[in-house]
């Protein structure tokens, strides 16, 4: 653990800017903590700078396996895909945060700072859906962390997957808070007219000082509204996400971010209720008491109510909806508005198209 992180760990939680979480927070699966004692000259104090400007490292990995599958029944994908471990996005709420323990990293500032890139991600899908048994079912990009997070500027590893998919006429749909995605809306455009391709757009909120606060490296959500636009003008079909719905925080939003989304061209729409699995629990409490001391146990209440009396319950069919009046109350609230603006479905995907990639071989053609 480097003495900046110790210093965190220490110290008492404050907001960072340009970062969603706090502090340091210890993972389940650590075997060792470090914890600093000031010796009275301050040294403790000493990396208070480099501390309260946590910078951004990337790993590279050589990914062994690329493609995750599921059977959990409140999920509609079976496959999915990611390119990085870690966002950089920063989402305070983020429920893959947990996910980083099983590296020994932290949940909370490590999640955000240190990030891995998958660089041999397309190489890897193409064996893999070259491989005799593969059945094609649509893959769901991102949906652990976020396939354009501002790294992807540099490593380009989501064009490179999608190019795969593209070639072999793989469908895939995918999930994003970015509006950097428009840069890839030539070949998006291309696979949308064979029916391969949908985007969904992950919105929390329509005010740019609460998003600043709880998703500080994505896109403001003015700007994620002007990229849907432009997809659905190009013909990718646009869904959005208002996720996650919080308590006294966003709640009140969710008919206006809706209306919003619809007159940008999204044309599907669906909802989560903030979950807070492992140690997201303390990140997310640290976050509230930081911004929103006045409502922060106004918030936990609300959120306990719709998890059976706990902070979270990851039961099947209650993790993404809750329970209970308050929970009820979202869930009629957010169909009356999807029903007045006239949201349906997205095209389904089509996998009859796809195409084999050839297994790589390390002979070069002879023809």
């Amino acid at each position: 653990m480097d003495s900046a992180r110790k210093t965190l760990t220490n110290l008492q939680p404050a907001a960072i800017k340009g970062r969603g979480s706090a502090s340091y927070l210890a993972g389940r699966y650590e075997v060792r903590t470090a914890h600093g004692e000031d010796d009275g000259w301050g040294s403790l104090y000493e990396d208070a700078d480099a501390v309260s400007r946590p910078d951004t490292r990337v790993s590279e990995e050589t990914a062994r396996s690329i493609i995750s599958r599921n059977d959990s029944p409140d999920i509609a994908f079976g496959q999915s895909l990611n390119p990085y471990r870690g966002c950089e996005h920063g989402c305070v709420y983020c429920f893959a945060r947990p996910s980083h323990a099983y590296l020994e990293l932290s949940p909370g500032l490590d999640f955000e700072t240190r990030l891995f890139a998958k660089v041999n991600a397309a190489e890897r899908l193409q064996t893999e859906l070259a491989r005799p048994g593969y059945v094609c079912s649509p893959i769901a990009l991102g949906i652990n962390t976020d396939s354009y997070q501002p790294i992807e500027r540099r490593y380009r590893i989501t064009r490179g997957v999608i190019e795969v998919l593209d070639a072999c006429s793989h469908p895939f749909s995918l999930l994003t808070k970015n509006a950097s995605v428009v840069r890839d809306i030539e070949v998006l455009a291309s696979m949308a007219q064979r029916r391969l391709v949908s985007v969904y757009f992950s919105v929390t909120t329509l005010d740019n000082q609460l998003s600043a606060r709880m998703e500080p490296r994505a896109s403001a959500p003015h700007a994620r509204l002007k990229a849907m636009r432009v997809l659905a003008e190009a013909g990718v079909p646009v869904g959005v996400m208002v996720a996650p719905v919080i308590p006294t925080i966003n709640d009140g939003e969710i008919e206006r971010i809706l209306e919003a989304a619809h007159a940008a061209g999204a044309r599907a729409a669906g909802y989560v209720l903030l979950r807070l699995p492992h140690e997201l629990k303390q990140v997310w409490r640290d976050w509230l008491q930081l911004h929103y001391p006045d409502r922060a146990a106004h918030a936990m209440s609300l959120i306990q109510q719709m998890r059976g009396g706990k902070d979270y319950d990851a039961a099947f069919g209650k993790r993404q909806r809750g329970e209970g009046p308050f929970a009820q109350l979202i869930a009629q609230r957010f169909r009356k508005a999807w029903r007045r603006h006239g949201f349906g479905r997205l095209p389904a995907l089509d996998t009859a198209q796809f195409v084999p990639p050839r297994k790589p071989t390390p002979q070069l053609d002879l023809f």
